[in-house]
């Protein structure tokens, strides 16, 4: 009966806090409306009757089309469950209030307030991230992260075919900007009625904190301009990322590079992202340190990783942004044609940096990964992006999540790794042509040593590899003993 899921769907909202008793009948009143019903009917609800709030969302959603108020399209049913949760989410300026309340006992408690409320309104969609497969790698670089993303739901026919009619609009301008708060959705655009965001005050300019709908690590955050401006990475960057850490110490934050291939997804958009994590990355030792005669305040080294990265630690921000500034400056128009690396075609720049702040007890550090996004006839996608032999497992952009140690690859790889699995242990198997190689190379490879109690681990282990292939491609210099000796030209270069 629709009137017991809506007063569960209300008491699992009073018991996690997003709504107080005393809203209860407002908030049913305004479900009802949503419903197309006029009246309510008593009903009761036992304590151990308590279904969880995706659920009951689905319930409600699969009744409205039940009884045609919507139609059994993907963007409609998200728009009316988005719907229903705002009925039971508060204003975004008491979201705020509140925020800033905790804030004053500790940064930690008031991110703890907005990640868990952005959970029980359902933005964060933790139902569908539970579906993503997650594991640890061992490399000599420490423990890669692997997500198979199974957490993004596809779209039916339908919606695809009504997505390409839809009469298109700059409202939005795009799916980062503050108009998205609170706006009801549309076909091919998301629904985020029951989106907020928090105001954070970056170098006196707006910005917005909010999480990611579909969080790909712990408390995953997104920090965003209040303006509608492209990518750049400048001295300003810098400072921003130093400063948000610097109010939020136990996060870190970091920026996708500004330029297509080497950069993220949304260019368009400046934009950052961070989180409670640490990341292999962060754990990586020092290879080997350097001094800057001119910044003596800057501890730099370069670090241990597949990619190539410097790493600047200082118990001040301010020395950290002018060595930051310099090294940019410098890698900008640094070429090393024997590498590959060239700064500039005609107009047309290469280098860049993808910047990572975050705090470390008494000291703040800022990682600079270089970046190039050259292309050649061998390598159309990029000289330095995943190359062809890894494409089977991972084609898309090298960003930033990528670059610290987290994988994020196509769903597709659940079901074709299992018949890969099938394949080394001999059983009949579909293998995708474009992994057919690979699983040949498994097959003799692990012939007398793989079981079926242990052919999972094997392939998740060797896909991990093909990740960490994915980040030796991507780097500027590579980790043999010409690209070491070239990342030491550039070193002295800059002193």
């Amino acid at each position: 009966m629709v009137y017991q899921v809506i007063q569960k769907l209300i008491d699992r909202g009073v018991e996690v806090q997003l709504i107080e008793p005393e809203d209860k009948i407002y908030a049913r009143n305004q479900i009802l409306a949503l419903l197309g019903l006029t009246e309510f009917k008593p009903v009761e609800v036992g304590n151990t009757d308590m279904a969880d709030i995706p659920d009951l969302l689905n319930q409600l959603v699969e009744y409205a089309i039940s009884q045609h108020i919507i139609k059994d399209i993907f963007d409609e049913k998200e728009i009316l469950a988005s719907q229903i949760m705002n009925c039971l989410v508060t204003r975004p300026s008491a979201v705020n209030q509140t925020f800033y309340e905790k804030y004053r006992n500790s940064p930690a408690a008031a991110t703890d307030y907005f990640y868990e409320l952005s959970k029980n309104s359902n933005y964060i969609q933790m139902k569908r991230v539970q579906k993503n497969i997650e594991y640890k790698v061992c490399t000599e670089y420490g423990e890669l992260d692997i997500t198979i993303n199974l957490s993004k739901p596809e779209k039916d026919p339908r919606s695809i075919e009504l997505e390409r009619a839809a009469v298109s609009t700059e409202y939005p301008k795009c799916l980062l900007c503050i108009e998205n708060e609170g706006y009801a959705g549309r076909i091919g655009h998301p629904a985020r009625a029951n989106h907020r965001m928090i105001r954070v005050n970056l170098l006196e300019e707006n910005w917005l904190l909010q999480f990611s709908p579909y969080v790909y690590y712990p408390e995953h955050c997104i920090v965003l301009s209040e303006k509608h401006i492209g990518m750049s990475i400048s001295p300003t960057t810098f400072q921003r990322l130093l400063f948000f850490v610097a109010q939020f110490p136990h996060y870190f934050l970091g920026s996708n590079a500004d330029l297509p291939i080497v950069g993220g997804s949304i260019l368009s958009h400046e934009h950052y992202q961070g989180g409670h994590y640490t990341f292999a990355m962060a754990k990586a030792e020092a290879d080997y340190r350097f001094n800057l005669v001119k910044f003596p305040a800057v501890d730099c080294s370069v670090v241990k990783w597949p990619m190539s990265v410097i790493r600047l630690r200082s118990q001040q921000f301010s020395p950290l942004v002018d060595v930051a500034d310099h090294l940019l400056k410098e890698w900008r128009n640094y070429s090393d044609e024997a590498l590959g690396i060239i700064a500039n075609t005609g107009e047309t720049c290469h280098n860049t940096i993808t910047p990572i702040a975050r705090k470390n007890g008494l000291f703040f550090e800022l990682d600079l990964v270089l970046r190039n996004n050259r292309t050649s006839l061998v390598h159309p996608l990029g000289i330095f992006h995943p190359h062809a032999d890894v494409h089977h497992i991972k084609k898309e952009n090298i960003g930033l999540i990528e670059v610290m140690g987290l994988a994020v690859l196509p769903a597709r790889l659940k079901e074709e790794m299992k018949e890969v699995e099938n394949y080394i242990l001999g059983e009949s198997a579909s293998v995708a042509d474009y992994h057919a190689v690979w699983a040949e190379e498994l097959k003799t490879r692990y012939q007398r040593d793989v079981t079926k109690a242990n052919v999972e681990a094997v392939v998740r282990e060797e896909v991990g590899k093909k990740y960490l292939k994915c980040l030796e491609d991507a780097a500027v210099f590579k980790r043999d003993e010409q690209g070491r000796k070239g990342f030491h030209r550039f070193i002295q270069s800059v002193m």
